[in-house]
């Protein structure tokens, strides 16, 4: 049995979100939770979220889950839309910047013995 979230649009860089997101693939549940609380990064509190609503949706989807043996599955961060935008340069000219987003998956399932 395995269930999974899903965060969309986050207004962080795909890379600087895969730098804590691969910390927690394939771990127990809550020892990812203890990792991510303990991560000084900008996106860990975002990826935390995510991770307890996927352990919500096990426990929504079977009564008779067992929050314990929930180990991370998968985890991982694909690219959203870029925002372009223009930030005036030297001598009359602009430059060109991406702000960009993030979609962040997570998906727990019960561990196998």
């Amino acid at each position: 049995m395995e269930a999974r979230a899903e965060a969309r649009y986050i207004r962080v860089s795909p890379r600087k979100a895969r730098l804590v997101v691969d910390l927690i693939r394939g771990r127990k549940a809550g020892e990812a939770l203890t990792i991510l609380r303990m991560t000084n990064k900008r996106v860990a509190p975002i990826v935390e979220k995510v991770l307890r609503s996927a352990i919500a949706n096990a426990e929504q989807k079977a009564a008779d889950v067992d929050v314990d043996k929930l180990v991370v599955k998968e985890a991982y961060v694909n690219e959203g839309p870029r925002l372009k935008r223009i930030r005036p340069a030297p001598m009359g000219r602009a430059h060109l910047y991406q702000r960009r987003y993030s979609h962040i998956a997570v998906t727990v399932a019960e561990a196998e013995d």
